[in-house]
This record gives C-alpha cells, structure tokens and sequence, in this order.
C-alpha cells in the first residue's frame, strides 16, 4: 500500500489522481454523463483539482441494510421483514463461477487497473463523443460500489437517491477520490465481495444471496455457470433483464455475459456455447417480507413487535434513530409468544368466528407475574383483502389497535371490588339492589363530583333481579344496580387510583374518565391486552405487570453481533394480597353458578368474569388461572352491529352476551394455551354467607345505603345472565336511552350487562 508523506501529504496514488484531474478526469467524467462535446472538456477540468482536494478523505460506509428475523419463545420463525431483503455472505460463499461473471461483464480489467481504469475511460470518451450520447460506460467496479454505497446511505428518501444517482460531473468526482480511498484501504478481493454484497439484482433482491435465493431457491455458493452469467447480467438493468418478466430478454443477455466470460478466458467456449443452449432453470421464491408473511396467525404479533420498537425510547432516542436501526434490519428478535398458546388461540377463534361474519372476535394471552404476552390472535386474518384487517383488535391505537378500543360492560366490575375492598369494606358487603332505581343527585371525585342534572335511572336486565345482594352474589349475577350503589359508597377516587395501578387505560391511551358509566359498568373503550394484563395481577395475587412482547435482540453489523438493550416488565403492587385472593374467590364464582359457566375450564382453579355491553355491540369475557389470563372481545370493529337474531361461526343467537360466544372461546384457547403444563390453585379465602333477611339491619335505609336517593339511572343496560347459567333467551331489552352527549368517553353506549 503507498505511503502518505509525513504532515498528511498525498500518497503516490493519489498524487498520480490529482494529475488526472487536470489532464484525464474530466475525460473520465464526460464518459460518463451525456456531454460529448469537445469543448467542454476545458470547462470541467476547470477548477476540478481544488474541488477534488476539498474532499473528504474517507468514505463512510453505513451497514448494509439486512432482514430482521422475528422468532417466537422457543425459537420458531414467525417472520422475516426488512426494507432491502439482503443476507452479507463472505466471498468464500459466493460461487466462483458468479465472481468471474460479474467481474467479466462489468469490468473484465478489474485485477489490472486501479480506482480508474485509463484505457477504458478513453475507449468510451472516444466511442461516446463519436456517438453523441452515452453509449458506454467506463466506472470502475470499484466506482459502481462507491456509488452503491451512497445509495445504500440514502435509504428509501427519493430526494436522497436522487442525488446519489445524479449524473453530474461533481458527484463523478466524489465518486472518483472515494474510489482510490477504497482501492487503497481494502483491495480488490474486499472490494468484489462488498460489492456482491450492496448491488441491486431486481424482484426486491439486494446483494447475491437473495437474489440467488429469488431466482433459484439456492445459496449463492451453489450457482452453476449459467445461472451466474443469469445474475451477473441483470445489474445493469434489473428491470430490463428481469427473468420472471421477460425470458427472452434476459436470456439474451446471459449469454452475452457467457461470451464475454469465454473472450476473457474465464470459460472454455465449448462451456459457454452449452450454457447458452440451456434454459434459464428459473426457481422463484416469492419474497417473503414482513408479517403478513406471519407463521401461527401472528401477523398482529409480530406488527406489534415492530410498533414497540419503533415506539419504545430504549431503542433509539426519537422515532427517527429507532426506524433507522429497524430499516438497517440485521436483527434477530427473541419474542415471548408461546407457540402452542398462539395455535390454540387461533384454533378456537377459528372454530367459534368465521372470517366472513358480520362481527370480529380478538384474544390475547399473557402470563401473570412476568408480563410476557403469549398469545395474540384474531378473526379475521391480517391483510388487505376481503374479510381480513390491518388494524391489531388485542391493542391500544398507539400500538396498531381501533382508535378507542371497545367498551368492556360488566368485565369492568371486579376493579370496582377490588377498589372497594383495599378500602376497607368487607366481602360481605350488602345493597339494596333494586330491580330500578333513581341516580343519585353526586357521586364523589377526585378532584370534583359528578353531578346527575338529568334524572338519569337504572335497571337491571332482569326484573328478578331484586336485592339485597351481598358482594358474592352480586358479582356472579353481575347485578348492575350493586355495583353503582357501591361506586356511590365508595365514591369514584379509588377507582381511578385501582386502575392506574392497574394499567388501565383507554384505546387512545387516556385515563379512565370520572364518570360513574365508565367507573363502575365499562362503557368506555379498553382493549383485550389491557384487559387480560389488569386480570393477571389478581391472578399473581396483586402484583401488576407491564406487557412485554421481545425477550432479547441480536444485531449483526458486518461481521459483528452484538445484543441491544430491551424494553423490560415493570411489576409493582397495585392491592393487597388478601384483596386479590378475595377478588379471585369471587370471580370463581361467577365460573360457578353465574354468568360464566359455559366458560369454565375443567381440572384447574380458574376464575373470569362476563361482559355485554349497551344493544350487545360488544361482548366480553375475562379470565385467569394462576399460570396464565386471557381476555376475548367479540362484536364489530364499527361498532354498528347488534348481536340480536345473529349468526356468528355457523351458530345462531337470538342475544349475544359474555358468556355465550367470548366464553367458550376463552375456554378452548385457555385448554389449549394450558394443556400440559401444571394446574396451580388460587389461595382460597373464605367469604362467609350474608345474613338472614330476619338478622338484617332494619334501619338500613337511614345510614345511606338503601334505595332511596341511591344510584340510578346512569347507565343504561342490564347484566344479560339469563339464569344460572346465563342462558341466551329471555332477556328484555333496556327500555329507555339517553340524551345525546351524556356518555362521556369513547364508545357506542355505556355498556353494563353480562
């Protein structure tokens, strides 16, 4: 390698270049942009000299961009995704056959000349002055690389491109000195094998493995002479030699690459003259990019995956630093989803929701203690056709979900219990209950009450439904108007504080707002992961874990891998122990003999509770064992239809309610997601029974907490459990509405009913 002269002087090669920047470089500039008139030549030399010097000495080479390889927990390929579908390979990898074919074709004097090539620069000045147009190029394979790689900086900006491809005699400079900077720092075998590496070969392939891998489902090591002189060929113009668009074309111009390689004496001409009467031996894979490539149904996973990196500050201080690490690609993303829960969530939602019903169902799995989310399905599949949906139902709008999510009727209670418990009042806790009854003029806020100026009631579904109600009962009844007389005990403070602990927020990411229809019957929009992530911490008795999605990341950078730094589960204690072991004794119940029974699993400890909301738009079912909690949402993405007189997977339903459809759907997904691993039990509190009505406080209509002046009409619905067992018939219909704008929060209707 020539030497520098002491004080940072010129190298003898570079010398050598700044004389032809006076005397040849303009030469070699004009054979390469269309300006063949003579007269020009002057015009460009001029000033090239000190413009060259003004140069920066070094090329900054950015790494090439490569795929991200999304991979589930036990190292199953969910997909691949990238913005250049490219895999580096050293040269060694690379056939021998495809070093000499590019070589030939491109710059059969590569191992001869330096950064510029004199002979060719003249042999293309002369025959492009002659012609009057650019009709030979004379760059260097070494100059096409340098140019790859300030097309490979500018990424997919169009701006940006454009200027790294301009053809002015400014750039051709640049390109030139970077050139001999290359030539001298890493030498000729380098220089082929990064330019293998970096060039565009067509049909979304960059560099020879993938394009390899495109046209003939093989490693580059392994292509034969004709299928070298094939890939070789198409560089000049991918989109004019494209094999899969025009044979004929492509063909001819393999075999020109063939002759050229027997004229250089690569090849004897007796090879060459037979591969050229082969066909092309095309055996295309279809690019395979990104999650709606997705294994398992997890294409929403997986785009989730990608919404967290982009989103989550510890991977890169704005947006714009994360989306440049995700574009570079080169990743290999270790993620916490399950394999064999992820199949059977997409078995039973499969089995219970057709893609082409009128109504969309979601679940999502995540494992209580740790936060990991282990299933992640829906429906109708990710895509842009018919009956399928880009749009992630299991999250909030920040992470791909619906804008707002979707109101989770009665599935909301247990956060009133548990509110209501770390307060102090006790499981026995008994309401009045009425079947109707006035709201009251306040209920109590953080910051200011909520004040009824409209004479709002409320009823329940079910004219039997008449207290007093202890908590047990009431819960796996889901009576409505028990659960709003307690919001009114308690006030609407220690909701709000249960559940920020508890994560909950709405679709849009905002706070729960203080209003009694969203703090004590879930009228507004929640999604299905902030719901089975709030139920996981009853189930890992009170300690609430953030979700998290990615277990490590590998990056490789040239030839280099390193492990980046990943979003982690923060757990903290949103109740008490004896809190969450009372709110699992009650949900057990509502498995038991309330609303839940169709949805209850056999041979483990398991509790959940039912949700259906204002004219069953939505229909919610919650639930959790030990070892793992899942919530399933069924209803419309629009929110426009009513579950009545409805078919849904092949099944008609005259209502639609939480422990109907959503049920049964949990509880395939949960036997699946379960089957195999242990069966840990609840620890078991005692709720004694409430009083006899003969032991019960007469006077308790004085001390505030019976009928009169109580919780009314806020919302408007029932809990829909139709008996013991929740059954589907039989259920009047709510027999009034509210005034336009008294729901406060996103949503269809204040939901309430089971």
């Amino acid at each position: 390698m020539p030497k520098k002269r002491s004080g940072g002087g010129l190298s003898s090669t570079q010398q050598a270049a700044k004389f032809l920047g006076v005397s040849v470089l303009a030469g070699a500039v004009m054979a390469g942009i269309a300006l063949p008139a003579v007269g020009a030549l002057g015009l460009a030399a001029k000033g090239s000299v000190e413009s060259f010097d003004e140069l920066p000495a070094a090329l900054k080479t950015p790494p090439l961009s490569q795929r991200t390889t999304i991979l589930d927990a036990d190292g199953g390929l969910i997909a691949t995704v990238y913005s250049r579908d490219r895999t580096v390979v050293d040269l060694k990898d690379i056939s021998p056959y495809m070093q000499k074919a590019i070589v030939a074709i491109e710059d059969s004097r590569f191992y001869e000349h330096g950064a510029v090539d004199l002979k060719g620069v003249l042999r293309a000045l002369n025959k492009n002055a002659r012609s009057g147009e650019v009709s030979e190029g004379a760059s260097t394979l070494t100059q096409q690389y340098v140019k790859n790689v300030f097309v490979e900086e500018a990424g997919d900006d169009p701006t940006k491109v454009a200027q790294a491809t301009q053809q002015t005699i400014g750039r051709k400079i640049q390109e030139l000195k970077y050139a001999i900077q290359v030539e001298e720092e890493l030498g000729k075998k380098k220089i082929l094998e990064n330019y293998l590496n970096i060039t565009f070969f067509g049909q979304q392939a960059y560099g020879v493995e993938a394009a390899s891998q495109r046209y003939f489902s093989k490693p580059a090591k392994d292509l034969n002479l004709q299928e070298a002189a094939l890939l070789a060929g198409i560089v000049q113009s991918p989109s004019r030699y494209d094999p899969v668009n025009d044979e004929a074309e492509a063909k001819k111009r393999r075999n020109i690459v063939l002759k050229r390689m027997a004229e250089v004496g690569d090849v004897s001409p007796e090879d060459a003259a037979e591969a050229m009467r082969s066909p092309l031996g095309l055996k295309v894979s279809e690019p395979k990019n990104g999650c709606i490539t997705a294994a398992k149904g997890a294409g929403f996973f997986c785009k989730y995956v990608e919404k967290v990196f982009l989103n989550d500050p510890v991977f890169g201080k704005t947006r714009e630093e994360r989306a440049k690490v995700w574009n570079q690609g080169g990743l290999t993303i270790r993620t916490t989803l399950d394999p064999q829960a992820q199949k059977s969530v997409q078995e039973s939602l499969k089995d219970h929701v057709y893609e082409s019903d009128k109504v969309a169902a979601a679940s999502t799995l995540v494992e209580p203690g740790t936060g990991k989310i282990v299933a992640m399905g829906q429906s109708k599949p990710y895509g842009y056709g018919k009956n399928q949906t880009e749009i992630n139902f299991s999250v909030d709008s920040a992470w791909g979900g619906s804008n707002f999510g979707f109101p989770t009727g009665s599935t909301f209670k247990p956060f009133v219990a548990a509110a209501a418990l770390e307060e102090g009042r006790p499981p026995t806790q008994e309401y009045s209950s009425p079947y109707e009854m006035p709201y009251p003029d306040t209920v109590r806020g953080c910051d200011k009450p909520w004040v009824n100026d409209g004479g709002y009631k409320l009823e329940n579904e079910d004219e039997s439904e008449v207290g007093p109600y202890a908590l047990r009962d009431a819960m796996a009844k889901s009576v409505n108007t028990y659960f709003v007389q307690m919001i009114e005990d308690i006030g609407m403070c220690p909701v709000v504080t249960m559940t920020d602990k508890l994560g909950v927020v709405q679709g849009n990411g905002d706070k729960i707002p203080e209003v009694p229809s969203s703090m004590t019957l879930g009228s507004t929009g929640l999604s299905p992961l902030t719901m089975a992530s709030a139920y996981a911490a009853f189930a890992s008795r009170g300690m609430y874990c953030t979700p998290v999605a990615i277990e490590s990341i590998t990056q490789k950078t040239g030839d280099q891998s390193k492990s980046l730094p990943v979003p982690k589960s923060t757990c903290s204690r949103a109740m008490s122990e004896k809190t969450a072991d009372t709110v699992n004794e009650l949900l057990r119940g509502v498995i038991d003999s309330g609303t839940g029974q169709q949805a209850g699993l056999s041979g483990r400890d398991n509790a959940g509770k039912t949700g259906t909301t204002d004219e069953r738009r939505n229909a919610w079912f919650v639930g959790y064992t030990p070892n793992m909690s899942g919530a399933v949402w069924v209803g419309s993405p629009s929110q426009k239809v009513k579950m009545k007189n409805i078919t849904i997977g092949g099944q008609p339903h005259d209502l639609v309610f939480g422990g109907a459809v959503p049920g049964p759907i949990w509880r395939d997904a949960m036997n699946g997601a379960l089957e195999g691993k242990e069966a840990p039990d609840f620890n078991r509190v005692h709720i004694p029974d409430p009083k006899k009505p003969e032991d019960r406080d007469k006077g308790r209509g004085d001390d505030g907490k019976g009928d009169d002046g109580f919780i009314g009409g806020l919302i408007n619905g029932g809990n829909g459990n139709g008996g013991g067992d929740g059954g589907n018939g039989g259920q009047p219909d709510p027999g009034f509405t509210f005034p336009e704008g008294f729901i406060q929060g996103p949503g269809n209707g204040p939901g309430g009913r089971d």
